[in-house]
């Protein structure tokens, strides 16, 4: 594929078949690719953070996270420079674009690092939109950033993609040669749709592969990594505002996720519970309340 510039990067590369938009890209197959989006030293950082927790984290147990593969959560505690990576702003773009029309505000849902040791073998094809067992009536649930800590080849392992297969019936029985391989340089970004089928490739190499996967979800769905364990208030407080609303710590309208009634960022403040409960609605929803109690002689009242 050919490397396009267009407004929506801000000058990073992404590629495209031609003069198409990165999001126009995602939107129609699926994925799309942004070579080395990080520079070395940043990539350098991250390694040197995450690497003593990939030695002292046990190898995964099952046939779908990999016997023959590292994997652990609670990245932003255990990486400061992940911090950037999950609030870049050319990744919030396409979350607000794919993601924003269908909630009150987007979350994170899972922060793991991976590591496809040699020897192992492909993952079977799958959609991450699957841990949500119901209908997405064309709605996209999530976002995958796929971070290349090391370079993505055909022999290490590199991620396997269908493309526009986020249009078709989910099936188990692709053929692998069919599959589009995520070749990429360290540093690169990987985008997907949790809707497209992919797999981890197979690590036919003597080296491991390792990628970071920060996963962006609606903010009423339940998240695979629960955030306020892995990142309870006593620690989130340490994280920037925009951060701790990433992580869940802000309600979502109409009144969802909430603490005593009140946005869950209050236990930054506090831990009574005797606070008042403090409705948490859509404007629309606000007009509708004055127009039913102006309707019905009740009294109009407002917390704005």
């Amino acid at each position: 594929m050919n490397e396009a510039r267009t407004p929506e990067t801000s000058g990073v590369s992404a590629r495209s078949a031609g003069p198409t938009t990165p999001l126009d890209l995602l939107r129609a197959t699926g994925y799309v690719i942004f070579d080395r989006l990080l520079p070395e030293t940043t990539v350098d950082q991250l390694c040197a953070e995450l690497d003593p927790w990939f030695e002292a984290t046990p190898r995964c147990q099952g046939d779908f996270y990999g016997w023959n593969t590292t994997r652990f959560g609670s990245v932003l505690l255990k990486s400061h420079a992940t911090h950037a990576l999950v609030l870049h702003p050319l990744i919030l773009g396409l979350l607000e674009a794919i993601l924003g029309p269908h909630c009150d505000w987007y979350q994170l849902n899972l922060t793991q690092a991976v590591r496809l040791h040699p020897g192992e073998r492909h993952q079977v094809p799958h959609r991450d939109e699957e841990m949500w067992p119901c209908p997405k009536n064309g709605c996209e649930f999530l976002v995958n950033v796929m971070w290349a800590l090391s370079e993505f080849t055909a022999e290490n392992g590199a991620t396997l993609l269908w493309p526009r297969s986020s249009f078709t019936r989910l099936s188990r029985e692709l053929d692998l040669a069919e599959a589009t391989v995520a070749v990429m340089p360290r540093g690169s970004a990987l985008v997907y749709l949790g809707s497209l089928t992919h797999c981890a490739g197979a690590n036919r190499s003597d080296r491991p592969r390792t990628g970071l996967i920060l996963s962006y979800c609606l903010g009423w769905l339940k998240q695979y990594e629960n955030a306020f364990l892995a990142y309870p208030p006593a620690l989130a407080r340490q994280f920037a505002p925009a951060l701790r609303d990433l992580l869940g710590y802000r309600i979502h309208r109409p009144n969802l996720g909430g603490y005593e009634g009140q946005d869950p960022a209050v236990l930054f403040e506090t831990t009574s519970h005797t606070l008042p409960a403090i409705d948490a609605i859509a404007d629309s929803s606000v007009e509708e309340l004055h127009r039913f109690y102006a309707r019905t002689g009740g009294p109009a009242r407002s917390c704005r």
